[in-house]
C-alpha cells in the first residue's frame, strides 16, 4: 500500500506537467483527490491493515494528499499567469497610434437660418417670445379679426381637435398673447411650428415653421415697417438687396402688403430661380388693424403698430437653392451633411 501511495504521487505530478487548461487541471484533481479518486480508493483499504501499520500509512497518505494539492495549486497559479500574459499580448494597445476621429453632429439647415434671423432681430432690439402650438379658436382666429365665415377657418385648412381647440395655423396668436400681457412699447418676434391640412409635396407640408414680428408703440408708421424689412433683407441676402411692397389683404393688418426681394441670382433680369419674374416673395406684412389692438386692450387712437410673417422653409430653400421642401424632414444624411 505504501508503494501504491508513492506511485499515485508520482503519477499525479507527471500528469500535471502536460496540463495546459483549467479544465484539464480540474480533471486531474478529481482523478486523484476526488471522492472516487485513486487516493480515496487506497485509503478505503486501510481497514485491512494492522494497528501498527495504520498510523504510518495514514501519515504517508496525508503527506501525499498535501503534496498533490500543493502541486495542483502551483499549476493553477502558473496557468493563470500564463493566461494573463496571453491576454495582455492579444489585447495590447499601441498608445502611439492616432485616435479615431469622432463624427460630430451639426445644426439642421432650418436651425442655421433661424438662428441667423433671430440674431438679426435681437440686434434691432426685438425680443423672442413663444406660445402654445395647441391653441384656442379665439387666439388663432377671432382675436386676429378673422370672422367665423372666413375661408381660413375651413376644416380643410385647419387641424381641429375640438370645436374650439386646434393646432395653430400661424404664430400670430403669440402676438395677441403678448399684447394682452404687455403694454407698449412692444417689439417681438415669435418663431415656431405651425400646422395646416395640406398634402405633402415639393412645396407644401402639414407641418412647417413661421417667424412673425410685431412692433407696437406711439407714432409707428408704414415707413418704420419698410425700414425694418429692408434692413432684414440686406442682412439676409446682402447689402445690394432691393425690396418692394405690393398691396395685399390680411384680416389682421390694414393696410397690408406682400414683400418681395429682387432675385439675388439674376438681379431682376429673370431666371429659373425667380421663375422669370426677377422678384421673389419672402413675406407678408402690414399695419396692425385697429380692431386687433382694441381686442387686446390697446388704444388704437394712442398706439399703432406693424406686423410681418414669413415662412422659414421658404427662406431656407431660397438661401440654399433647395427645390423640395420634403428634404427638410426626411433626415437624409447625404442631404444634411452638406450643411
Amino acid at each position: 500500500m505504501k508503494q501504491q501511495l508513492l506511485n499515485i504521487d508520482a503519477e499525479a505530478k507527471k500528469a500535471l506537467e502536460g496540463i495546459n487548461t483549467a479544465a484539464e487541471l480540474e480533471e486531474i484533481r478529481i482523478k486523484y483527490l476526488g471522492k472516487k479518486g485513486e487516493l480515496t480508493a487506497i485509503l478505503k483499504q486501510m481497514g485491512s491493515l494492522s494497528s501498527e501499520e495504520r498510523p504510518i500509512i495514514g501519515q504517508l497518505a496525508n503527506k501525499i494528499r498535501a503534496s498533490i494539492e500543493d502541486a495542483i495549486s502551483k499549476k493553477d497559479s502558473e496557468l493563470k499567469e500564463s493566461g494573463l500574459k496571453e491576454k495582455l499580448i492579444s489585447e495590447a494597445l499601441d498608445v502611439t497610434l492616432p485616435g479615431k476621429k469622432q463624427v460630430l453632429g451639426h445644426k439642421h439647415p432650418l436651425t442655421l437660418v433661424l438662428d441667423e434671423i433671430k440674431e438679426m432681430f435681437l440686434g434691432m432690439g426685438f425680443d423672442i417670445v413663444r406660445g402654445p402650438e395647441v391653441e384656442t379658436d379665439y387666439y388663432n382666429f377671432e382675436a386676429l379679426n378673422i370672422p367665423k365665415d372666413h375661408p381660413a377657418r375651413d376644416t380643410q385648412d385647419t387641424f381641429y381637435i375640438t370645436e374650439n381647440i386646434l393646432l395653430r395655423t400661424q404664430t400670430s396668436p403669440v402676438q395677441i398673447r403678448t399684447m394682452e400681457q404687455k403694454k407698449p412699447p412692444i417689439r417681438v418676434i415669435s418663431p415656431g411650428r405651425v400646422y395646416r391640412s395640406d398634402a405633402l409635396d415639393a412645396t407644401h407640408s402639414p407641418v412647417f415653421h413661421q417667424i412673425e414680428g410685431l412692433v407696437v408703440d406711439k407714432g409707428v408708421t408704414m415707413a418704420d415697417l419698410k425700414g425694418t424689412l429692408e434692413m432684414f433683407a440686406k442682412k439676409l441676402y446682402g447689402e445690394d438687396s432691393v425690396v418692394r411692397f405690393r398691396p395685399h389683404h390680411f384680416p389682421f393688418t390694414e393696410p397690408s402688403a406682400e414683400v418681395d426681394v429682387m432675385c439675388f441670382n439674376c438681379h431682376g433680369k429673370g431666371c429659373s430661380l425667380c421663375k422669370g419674374e426677377g422678384w421673389i416673395e419672402i413675406l407678408g406684412a402690414g399695419m396692425v388693424h385697429p380692431k386687433v389692438l382694441s381686442i387686446c386692450g390697446i388704444d388704437p387712437d394712442e398706439y399703432s403698430g406693424f406686423a410681418f410673417g414669413m415662412g422659414l422653409e421658404r427662406l431656407v430653400m431660397r438661401r440654399y437653392q433647395i427645390d423640395d421642401l420634403r428634404m427638410f424632414f426626411e433626415n437624409d444624411m447625404k442631404f444634411l451633411s452638406q450643411f
